[in-house]
């Protein structure tokens, strides 16, 4: 098996509503385990959480995602943002306008100075969101 890097997503409590989302913009199906599933449950109130889910996609793709229980940690941020890029303007298109209902517009989907479109987004569970749709390629010197 190759070696493979995936996004996995933490969230409070809202794993389960977040991925079925992800299956609504992207497709494909998703498994899921709770805490309970496995008996890893520290405290009874975690045990409908989901300890560990996967989304795989029609296009490829793979979304890990698991809610982190009240006893640990949790500081939702900005330190990363995951990228679709490709040159299906449509498919590319149509997940964007997915993506950023119910969430926030950070820069529109339009044509940048680099001849791709590219916008930015924050999903309705906070999560950062780069759409790039490749151009056509541009003549040397235009």
């Amino acid at each position: 098996m190759p070696s493979t890097l995936n996004p996995y997503l933490n969230f409070r409590a809202s794993a389960r509503e977040a991925m079925d989302f992800y299956q609504s913009v992207f497709g494909g199906e998703v498994q899921r385990s709770t805490f309970a599933d496995f008996q890893m449950a520290q405290d009874p109130a975690d045990n409908d959480l989901i300890m560990h889910s996967q989304l795989q996609t029609p296009g490829g793709f793979t979304l890990m995602a698991a809610d982190v229980p009240a006893h640990m940690d949790f500081t939702p941020g900005s330190a990363i943002s995951i990228s679709l890029s490709g040159d299906d303007e449509a498919e590319l298109t149509g997940y964007w306008e997915k993506l950023v209902d119910g969430g926030t517009v950070v820069e529109p989907l339009n044509k940048a100075p680099w001849g791709d479109s590219f916008g930015m987004a924050v999903d309705r569970f906070g999560v950062q969101w780069l759409v790039n749709i490749a151009g056509a390629p541009q003549a040397a010197g235009a």
